[in-house]
């Protein structure tokens, strides 16, 4: 039996499982991961899977549009602007019936823009502990750089030992960054599995 697996937990538990792609958009590589979680998942847990996944911080706001209605965890700014629903009421089965498809949007300022698949749906597994990441490629882009396009700019700082930002990007990254880095045993191990959900 692996050790992270309680089969007293889970063999309480049962329902649809789903398997979510979800993929950055803009990206001038890949950047995508693959998750499995319980469709009874509301979408402010949805949120914070995809956190862990990539590699945010959850430091800023975030919002899921689906099927032109928003989701989120804040208020809107302006009279004009559509209603945010809250999405900790809403959960992964209520969505799955109207759409596979959808958007996530993470940082406003940064504008992090990302696809949601939901890719297919299976039974309850004893053998996995959900949620848990099976699959991505690269690594998620630092906090607050400035968008896919001050990512591009910073990978191309670091590249340059001769570009004057070269030096202090270095730094601001604390001395080593790899774009092509990705460790799902990491993502389980360290962040999924440590919480209670």
């Amino acid at each position: 039996m692996n050790p992270h697996i309680s089969s007293k937990k889970a063999s309480k538990k049962s329902g649809t499982i789903l398997q979510i792609k979800l993929n950055l958009l803009e990206a001038h590589i890949p950047i995508w991961r693959r998750v499995l979680l319980p469709a009874s998942f509301n979408l402010q847990q949805l949120n914070e899977i995809f956190q862990m996944a990539m590699g945010w911080k959850n430091s800023h706001l975030y919002r899921f549009e689906i099927n032109g209605e928003e989701y989120g965890d804040h208020e809107a700014e302006f009279e004009d602007e559509p209603e945010v629903k809250k999405a900790i009421h809403h959960t992964l089965s209520d969505i799955v019936g109207k759409t596979n498809r959808f958007l996530y949007f993470y940082d406003f300022g940064d504008n992090w823009q990302h696809e949601v698949l939901i890719e297919q749906n299976s039974k309850w597994d004893e053998n996995y502990s959900y949620p848990v990441c099976i699959g991505g490629e690269n690594a998620c882009p630092p906090e607050d750089c400035g968008g896919s396009g001050g990512y591009e700019e910073l990978l191309r700082q670091l590249a340059d030992k001769n570009d004057e930002e070269h030096s202090s990007t270095k730094r601001w990254l604390g001395g080593f960054f790899d774009p092509r880095s990705f460790d799902p045993n990491r993502i389980n191990h360290d962040h999924l599995w440590m919480k209670k959900w």
